[in-house]
């Protein structure tokens, strides 16, 4: 299930012909969506790390033919894969960012806390450190830095201390003994009434293991850079980090202009290259929320290229 589908639809206005690029593609939710409004000859080029997600986007868009083409990859590299195509500039651009709920549902893959698992937390499970490695092998300088940062966890100093302490003993392999160790540093008190106490440490391990938000700002400078005029980027954030990254990107290409305040006149001669159409983020109805909780910290910003 899509998260805000009428609302990405509406601000990327696929058209007939065109040709769009869905950065996380998942599901295919908003991808078959996207198809639908270009036909009938729009093109979508659909990009994801995960090769399960894939074949399961595979056969979910097979009723679209050889308007859909596949790429096993990460958004941060939109400019290589689409040179794989031939293809130079693109009229819309879609990241869905964050986890899917498919991901979180498989307990193997190990981003979820709810289920024992062994902590892997990669998007792409053929290259790169699992979740398990970083834990067991940064200094805790490091992991207090990545809790606290991607997390904004404010016992992440703690939460980090308890983490070493405890490998010390035995290598953190699982997702649940982690749980456990977090709750441990934790004071009871501390606990939020409507928040799991691993939940910001979970979510940043993940955005560690990942690159997330380094791939944000490559795949959006990227993507920006390679839209036709009135072409249109959608982004949906799930958090605060991502959405702050999307807003400030944003509005870097909107402003054009890199001079020094102090300057009595722009000599950098950069142009804005995007117009917002979202001042503030658009947030998911209340019946949406209702049937899909996780639309509930979904954030969608919209800009179109000058």
């Amino acid at each position: 299930m899509p998260v805000m589908p009428d609302e990405a639809i509406r601000y990327l206005a696929p058209k007939s012909g065109g040709i769009y690029v869905d950065g996380t593609l998942g599901g295919a939710g908003h991808a078959a969506r996207i198809l639908e409004a270009s036909s009938p000859d729009g093109t979508l080029i659909g990009l994801d790390r995960d090769a399960e997600a894939l074949r399961t986007a595979k056969e979910r868009l097979l009723p679209f033919g050889d308007r859909v083409r596949l790429v096993h990859g990460n958004f941060a590299g939109i400019a290589e894969a689409l040179a794989g195509f031939g293809i130079e500039r693109i009229d819309g651009l879609l990241l869905d960012l964050g986890v899917s709920s498919h991901q979180l549902d498989m307990a193997e893959r190990g981003f979820s806390f709810q289920q024992d698992a062994p902590l892997d937390m990669r998007m792409d499970r053929s290259s790169g450190a699992t979740a398990a490695e970083l834990l067991n092998s940064l200094a805790e300088e490091e992991l207090a830095r990545i809790i606290r940062d991607f997390g904004e966890e404010r016992w992440a100093k703690r939460i980090a201390a308890f983490i070493v302490n405890a490998r010390g003993e035995a290598p953190i392999e699982t997702t649940l003994r982690l749980v456990d160790i977090i709750k441990g540093a934790i004071p009871r008190g501390a606990w939020e009434e409507r928040l799991h106490p691993a939940t910001r440490t979970f979510q940043a391990l993940r955005i560690a293991v990942n690159e997330e938000l380094t791939s944000l700002e490559k795949g959006l400078d990227s993507g920006v850079r390679m839209l036709n005029r009135g072409g249109r980027v959608v982004v949906i954030a799930f958090h605060s980090l991502e959405d702050r990254i999307v807003k400030n990107s944003f509005r870097h290409f909107a402003h054009g202009c890199t001079c020094p305040k102090g300057l009595p006149y722009c000599v950098c001669g950069n142009k804005p290259l995007l117009r917002l159409l979202t001042g503030k983020p658009v947030m998911a109805g209340e019946a949406e929320v209702g049937a899909n909780p996780r639309a509930r910290s979904a954030r969608l910003r919209a800009a179109e290229m000058l």
